[in-house]
């Protein structure tokens, strides 16, 4: 960027790229406090607003977080990194550990929010993606949320049809070593095909509630169907995630 790009972008903007030049050289650490808008009023003489504008910018990229009363601090949290295709092989989740597992490490995971609904009507989106006969179908309907270090990071909405469910543990909300996709194989249903797809958008205010988002985060949404070796759609699985929590790695044979 030349000088005179430069002076052409707002002066909140500037006051953000020299804070998060700071924050990435580690001039300003994980859990370090920032300049409060009184500092940066003096060291760069702006008012209020441009100095709250500046902070803002970096809170909305997830690089800063504020704390009531305190201030506003680099985030300290790391990123996690969500192994697209490891995380859903057969040996990972065949041999009793969960899917999430190859995302968290040795980290604090929490799933709460926990509700099972044995027989719902799958509506026409549902019915669509799983190949059932009508909207009023049944299917079996997991929603969860997964708290990574006291943060959520992400909630989760599976679907499956009742059938192939009931009577089962995959209506418990534990499903058990390997969870659904085990319990699945047990059944005879073993997904061999994953296909996920992925997009971007800015959050509901349910959405910004449930993940405590920073104003202006987006949220990433992954919807994942888990198809048996003859195709059969077992499993539709969508995901919201904090995109400022999460790193998407893909890694595979070309």
């Amino acid at each position: 960027m030349t000088d005179q790009d430069s002076g052409r972008r707002p002066k909140y903007q500037r006051i953000a790229d020299e804070l998060r030049t700071a924050i990435q050289s580690g001039d300003f650490a994980p859990g370090d406090r920032l300049p409060g808008e009184n500092d940066l009023m003096s060291t760069y003489d702006v008012a209020r607003m441009t100095a709250r504008q500046a902070l803002s910018v970096l809170r909305n990229e997830g690089l800063a977080e504020a704390r009531k009363g305190a201030g506003v601090f680099v985030r300290a949290f790391r990123p996690l990194r969500r192994r697209g295709i490891p995380r859903l092989s057969h040996a990972h989740w065949g041999a009793g550990r969960s899917v999430w597992s190859a995302d968290i490490e040795d980290r604090s995971l929490l799933v709460d929010e926990i509700e099972v609904r044995a027989a719902a009507p799958a509506g026409a989106r549902v019915a669509r993606v799983l190949g059932l006969a009508s909207p009023d179908a049944a299917v079996c309907v997991r929603s969860r949320r997964f708290v990574l270090d006291d943060k959520p990071v992400l909630f989760s909405v599976s679907y499956l049809p009742a059938a192939l469910a009931e009577g089962t543990a995959i209506t418990e909300p534990d499903t058990g070593p390997g969870g659904t996709y085990a319990r699945l194989t047990e059944l005879g249903h073993r997904p061999t095909r994953f296909r996920e797809e992925i997009r971007c958008r800015m959050p509901t205010a349910e959405e910004s509630a449930r993940l405590a988002l920073e104003f202006g985060t987006p949220v990433i949404l992954i919807s994942r169907t888990a198809l048996t070796e003859t195709g059969v759609p077992v499993e539709l699985n969508e995901m919201t995630l904090d995109s400022a929590s999460y790193v998407l790695e893909y890694d595979f044979d070309a």
